[in-house]
């Protein structure tokens, strides 16, 4: 443990409010305060927007912990209480995306609005989370950096590295938003941003199990390859094959939406 931290904020008799669970839902206020302005300027009514917004993160949440409990299957097989106690941390942000975006892209399906340009909308919300969330994991003592004798620190600090990313990510977006971009474009680049500084930079300094042949140097604590690591080079090429579909149909002059929700 690198900080003597308590992961609780504060007690009201029985309630106990952690600060993972107050990151979490300041993540959420901010990601809906965005869809809700800018989704109107699409022409989606609020009522049409506060149900995707319900859908779409009530989905995460489900795709999120299971992805997590999933990939640590030895401890919760051993542990099934703890699998739905998602206050205490161990939830996947991949399996977020997921089961966010599948869920959005049939509701709005279904009422024929393009799915493109409002996931663009879920960016800021997306990089103000992992900010947050990840500063809360400082708290909760997890998504530990690997020890690094030849560092001043005991090991990396990988929450603050993944709260940098999301810094990064929001910074990014930013700038891009700036040069309108065609619908669509703005996720996949997120998408290829994150997957790239994610894999590049957190997972090679976190304390996470190897696979294939795996490699560690202890001295200065970085580490291959994580599960999340080999996944990475398929999301790219997703990403990237996304970007250039969204770009040419830009030049296409492809529609929005096709109607209000």
């Amino acid at each position: 443990m690198l900080l003597d931290l308590d992961p609780v904020l504060f007690r009201l008799g029985t309630l106990t409010v952690r600060w993972y669970g107050v990151m979490m839902a300041l993540s959420m206020m901010i990601g809906y305060y965005y869809l809700l302005k800018h989704g109107k300027k699409l022409g989606l009514r609020e009522e049409f927007l506060s149900n995707l917004a319900l859908l779409v993160v009530f989905a995460g949440i489900v795709g999120a912990r299971a992805i997590y409990v999933l990939t640590n299957w030895s401890y919760y097989a051993a542990r099934p209480v703890e699998m739905v106690q998602i206050w205490r941390g161990g939830l996947s942000f991949h399996g977020g995306l997921l089961g966010g975006l599948v869920a959005g892209k049939i509701y709005l399906d279904r009422h024929g609005i393009s799915w493109e340009a409002v996931a663009d909308l879920v960016v800021p919300g997306l990089s103000a989370g992992y900010i947050l969330v990840r500063i809360a994991n400082i708290f909760n003592q997890e998504i530990l950096g690997r020890p690094a004798f030849l560092l001043p620190f005991a090991r990396h600090p990988t929450q603050i590295y993944g709260s940098l990313i999301g810094v990064a990510l929001l910074v990014l977006h930013n700038y891009l938003a700036r040069r309108n971009p065609p619908p669509g474009f703005l996720f996949w680049a997120f998408i290829f941003s994150y997957s790239l500084l994610r894999g590049l930079v957190e997972e090679t300094f976190r304390e996470n199990p190897l696979y294939l042949w795996g490699y560690v140097n202890s001295e200065w604590g970085f580490g291959f390859f994580t599960l999340t690591q080999l996944i990475t080079p398929a999301l790219l090429l997703l990403a990237w094959v996304m970007m250039q579909r969204a770009l040419a149909r830009g030049k296409g002059g492809g529609a929005t939406n096709s109607k209000q929700g």
